[in-house]
């Protein structure tokens, strides 16, 4: 049995978080996310973090399921904390990521302006999971983000593109995909490794001056391969492989942004570089 597959078993957390896939999503977020105490508009950034934290789920994930575990982790931290759905095809409620990938980093950039207004803060801090760890880079290379976003954080994110292959493995996680994806998904293929969007995204460096970045990976990525592609190289980059901080670290693609404590510590560090303190495998129970 491959490791990845020993992980899923002893999480838990992802049981809950793909069996609350099957709920329709505004159903989740209207029972998970106040209660949990994000996506709270009256929220205001404290002293110690003076920044909104915005949250972009992967393919296939929503903006409730894809945070089940790392949104509460941020607010009792004392974050305001906000995630939204892109990229949903027509008549599709629960699976985000789906459409053209430029056309959701436009959804984006309006979310976050909606967020900084809120919030009455210059600039945001993103965390994303797999595509949602990616598409900000557009966002913040293409559409001016980069004056909005103080640091970029991806989970696991496709940063130079991924094989179709790769990427239908996130299939099973979510019954009832493959027959979405049957009608057309561009969102997936722009994902593919060559594609028009992938060569545009790289057609400029990785990384942009202002912009703080940490790629947070692992050796038993299944979706984005080969998992060193999800480095970035540029000035201000952290790169972490998750088995450098914890060897007995078994997360997947999947785990590593729904469940995985020690990668939430990466990103928490990621946060608030000030105050980072080391990730270990005990993290785990943080």
């Amino acid at each position: 049995m491959m490791p990845w597959k020993r992980a899923l078993g002893a999480l838990p957390a992802l049981a809950l978080a793909v069996t609350a896939a099957a709920v329709p999503a505004a159903t989740t977020a209207q029972a998970a996310a106040p209660s949990s105490g994000w996506n709270d508009y009256s929220c205001k950034p404290s002293a110690a973090h003076p920044r909104p934290v915005v949250l972009v789920p992967g393919t296939l994930g929503n903006s409730t399921d894809n945070w089940l575990v790392l949104a509460p982790y941020l607010v009792n931290r004392g974050y305001c904390v906000f995630s939204l759905d892109y990229g949903q095809l027509p008549g599709e409620t629960l699976f985000d990521g789906l459409a053209p990938i430029d056309q959701s980093a436009g959804q984006l950039s309006a979310f976050v302006d909606k967020v900084l207004a809120a919030t009455g803060t210059a600039k945001a801090d993103i965390v994303g999971h797999s595509q949602g760890g990616m598409m900000p880079n557009y966002y913040i290379k293409f559409l001016g983000g980069a004056a909005k976003v103080n640091s970029m954080t991806g989970i696991a994110p496709d940063n130079h593109g991924t094989t179709l292959s790769g990427l239908t493995k996130l299939l099973p996680y979510f019954p009832g995909a493959a027959d979405i994806l049957q009608k057309g998904a561009p969102g997936l293929t722009d994902q593919v490794a060559g594609s028009p969007f992938i060569n545009k995204l790289n057609s400029l460096p990785d990384t942009v001056p202002g912009v703080r970045y940490t790629v947070i990976a692992t050796k038993y990525d299944e979706v984005v391969t080969p998992y060193k592609t999800q480095f970035l190289s540029g000035s201000d980059v952290n790169n972490v492989l998750i088995q450098d901080k914890c060897a007995a670290d078994l997360s997947e693609h999947v785990t590593i942004g729904l469940t995985d404590k020690i990668a939430y510590h990466e990103v928490a560090n990621a946060l608030d570089p000030a105050h980072a303190t080391p990730t270990t495998c005990a993290s785990a129970v943080g």
